[in-house]
């Protein structure tokens, strides 16, 4: 079994990645952790590695590299990122998930998960993401970030809770599974 789960910064896709594979007892490939050690790596702030991805096509394509051939060299697994639906775009039998919430709830998110000095320097520096990680996707793969035609499944974070958004989505692949 292979799924992908995508969604901006905020919505879940971390957390519900996390509990499915913990779940279907998947490997978890999570390339938004790898950008995150990358940066921390180089000692730099995520919005500063950003940038620097913004100038240096080089770190995006490496690593989106990576996960075209994770999803299409290894099953029984979870790969997580913001492009990560696209990746597995062309492979088969893959489960494409989108996690969404609006962006007052996902910046109340990560301001309370990053601890940041106050919501508006948090929503202004997730706007400021956003947007640099559009135009890169736009620029290197034509991708339209907002297009979520992709996606088998689009669930809303705000909704529900993770353990509400796991028992729905087990509901979905269960069916997919079919019986043992």
């Amino acid at each position: 079994m292979q799924i992908t789960v995508s969604g901006l910064p905020g919505s879940g896709t971390t957390t519900t990645s996390r509990l499915l594979a913990e779940y279907y007892e998947l490997e978890l490939i999570s390339s938004g952790e790898a950008f995150r050690k990358i940066a921390r790596e180089k000692g730099m702030s995520l919005a500063e590695f950003g940038a620097m991805a913004e100038k240096d096509p080089s770190i995006d394509l490496a690593i989106d590299k990576n996960q075209r051939a994770i999803v299409r060299s290894q099953d029984n697994l979870i790969l997580e990122s913001r492009l990560a639906g696209h990746m597995a775009k062309d492979v088969p039998n893959v489960l494409k998930i989108w996690i969404k919430a609006p962006l007052p709830v996902r910046v109340k998110r990560i301001h309370r998960r990053e601890k940041s000095i106050s919501f508006d320097e948090e929503l202004d520096k997730t706007v400021r993401r956003e947007k640099s990680e559009a135009l890169r996707y736009m620029s290197y793969y034509k991708i339209d970030i907002g297009d979520l035609s992709i996606y088998d499944i689009v669930i809303d974070s705000e909704k529900w809770n993770q353990y509400q958004i796991l028992d729905i989505l087990r509901v979905a692949i269960d069916s997919l599974l079919g019986p043992e």
